[in-house]
Formats: structure tokens, C-alpha cells, sequence
């Protein structure tokens, strides 16, 4: 019986799997294989969230100023004269880049026969053109200084140029810090 011949047709069947141990290993790789493509597509997906090497993204900082609210104010205290600026620091942080070179035609800080018409005008009217802006030049109220600031700023290239104008009186304390 073992001496039969075989069948052309039992001979011309035989497949990829031919061993236990080659039906073992695909079957493994059929369950392994999908799960690695599935890990792959997901981190390719959430790629663009992750923080790029060498970046702050992630530091407390970073993340305190992402959530912090908005509209945040830092307020002076507009009664602490010792805290405001002279007038000289404010001309130097605010007014020295148009009134030393006289760009848009400012009055250059010195320049007399520049300042005698509006010096004319007085102190109050020098201050308004200050705080509400004139001409060329934009209004600095409710900037960086308060209005005793820009006074005195006022004060400070009036009196440079020829003027004779008081240093303009420190504001009240508020009625509220008084009781205190």
C-alpha cells in the first residue's frame, strides 16, 4: 500500500504553511502585526501634540501664562509721589525721540524761538496738548505715566526752553487712604 503511486494531484498541493512550527509563527503574526500598525497610526495621529524637542511648551511658566486670565492690570498707586517718575526721566523714556531731533515737527528741548508761542499759551494748555495729543504728536494720557508725570515732563522742556513754569503740585491723597 505504501508502495502506491501518488495522484499528480496530492503532489501539486502544497502550500506556504508546511510545519506546525510555520502555522505557530503565522499565526502570531497575524495578531502582532495589526496591533503594531494600529500603535503606529495612533502616534502619527497624535504627533502634532507633542512638544517639539528642545521647546518650553510644557514648563510651568509656559503653561501659567497659556491659562492665565484675560485683562490683567497692574495698577499704580497715583497718591505715592516717591514711586513717580521726574520730569527729566519721563522726557527721556517718552518725549526725547521727536522733541531732541524735532521729527513731525516737535519743539526741540532748548530750541526758544520753538517754544515762546506755546509757552505763551501756559502751563495748562501745554499740559492738554500732552495728554490729548496735538498735531503730530499722540496723546500720552493714560499711557505709561500718569497725568503729575507728564506735567512734569511739560515742566521740565518748558523750563529748558526759555519758560519759568512751577513744578505742578503732587496729587491729593485719596479721601478713602486718609481714613486709614
Amino acid at each position: 500500500m505504501s508502495d502506491a503511486p501518488h495522484s499528480q494531484e496530492e503532489e501539486s498541493h502544497e502550500g506556504f504553511i508546511r510545519t506546525p512550527k510555520q502555522l505557530m509563527a503565522v499565526v502570531v503574526a497575524s495578531f502582532v502585526v495589526p496591533v503594531v500598525i494600529i500603535i503606529m497610526l495612533i502616534n502619527f495621529v497624535a504627533w502634532d501634540s507633542k512638544p517639539a524637542a528642545g521647546s518650553d511648551a510644557m514648563t510651568a511658566e509656559s503653561v501659567a501664562r497659556r491659562i492665565q486670565r484675560i485683562g490683567v492690570s497692574d495698577y499704580k498707586d497715583v497718591n505715592d509721589v516717591k514711586s513717580m517718575k521726574s520730569g527729566e526721566q519721563v522726557f527721556q523714556t517718552q518725549c526725547t525721540a521727536c522733541h531732541s531731533t524735532g521729527a513731525a515737527g516737535a519743539p526741540k528741548l532748548g530750541d526758544e524761538a520753538a517754544w515762546a508761542p506755546r509757552l505763551k499759551t501756559g502751563y495748562d494748555a501745554l499740559l492738554n496738548s500732552s495728554l490729548k495729543g496735538k498735531g503730530n504728536m499722540t496723546a500720552q494720557g493714560g499711557g505709561d505715566f500718569s497725568d503729575f508725570e507728564i506735567g512734569r515732563a511739560v515742566v521740565f522742556m518748558a523750563n529748558k526752553s526759555g519758560g519759568k513754569l512751577d513744578e505742578p503740585k503732587a496729587p491729593a491723597p485719596a479721601a478713602s487712604a486718609a481714613t486709614k
